[in-house]
């Protein structure tokens, strides 16, 4: 009986908790043109959308949850959902232009970004890539033991003459370009145009400038899409001050 009664608590607590969350209908509105692919994030429910024409989106969220609007062309905002919100049939939200300045972003603090999550530390079994295996063979006397190699004076001579050094810059080489492969996979050309605002003929410098970033090769790392995404805004503001400003 007791099993029974628990049971249906649960399953009561669980139908509330659902019906706690609706579909968000809301309209970007601000003095500019273009309103579509504004980036809007439920920080508490870890979800996200983009607006379509016209500034105009859906996401699930419930009373209470923060959400996070934030475009190129926009100065960031962050809202916390009242239950008023959802009574409307549209839920407007104001937001100014952006005026060739860096506007302020506010990012939560993840616990998870360390020395694992940026691939200086692994859990388990390190899976050295090609570059990495030199430096390991170069700097650990003990590297080549068990593979018809011993332990000698290799590691004290590559450290004075420098090798080491340099397989260490090789290493973050290897790294940054590997993370340029993927930004160039993760979307089209266009996508960094329409969405990010880059000029075409500077995608691809965005990209090495984006790899330089340790917080967006974390974010990579873990596998985070929604900071990864974010991480990506804020960069394509100032990249594009930074080209605004040499130009």
């Amino acid at each position: 009986m007791r099993k029974q009664l628990l049971f249906f608590l649960l399953l009561a607590t669980s139908a509330l908790w659902s019906q706690d969350k609706m579909v968000l209908k809301g309209k970007i509105v601000a003095n500019v043109r273009d309103l579509e692919g504004v980036q809007v994030i439920n920080v508490s429910a870890a979800d996200y959308v983009t607006t379509t024409n016209g500034g105009y989106f859906s996401i699930t969220a419930k009373v209470g949850d923060t959400l996070q609007f934030s475009a190129i062309q926009l100065v960031g905002k962050r809202l916390s959902l009242k239950q008023e919100d959802f009574s409307e049939n549209l839920f407007f939200v104001r937001m100014e232009q952006q005026v060739n300045q860096l506007n302020e972003l506010v990012i939560k603090e993840y616990s998870h970004i360390n020395s694992e999550s940026l691939g200086l530390v692994k859990k388990g079994q390190k899976k050295f890539t090609p570059a990495e295996r030199k430096l390991n063979t170069a700097s650990n006397p003990y590297a080549t033991i068990g593979l018809g190699g011993s332990a000698g004076l290799d590691p004290v001579l590559n450290w004075i003459s420098g090798r080491t050094a340099m397989l260490k810059k090789e290493v973050e080489v290897e790294k940054k370009e590997r993370l340029q492969n993927y930004l160039k996979s993760l979307f089209e050309e266009e996508y960094y145009v329409s969405h990010f605002k880059i000029p075409s003929e500077y995608v691809y410098g965005f990209l090495v400038y984006a790899s330089e970033n340790v917080r967006l090769m974390s974010a990579i790392t873990s596998k985070n899409k929604i900071l990864t995404l974010f991480l990506l805004g804020e960069l394509a503001v100032e990249y594009l001050k930074l080209i605004s400003d040499e130009g």
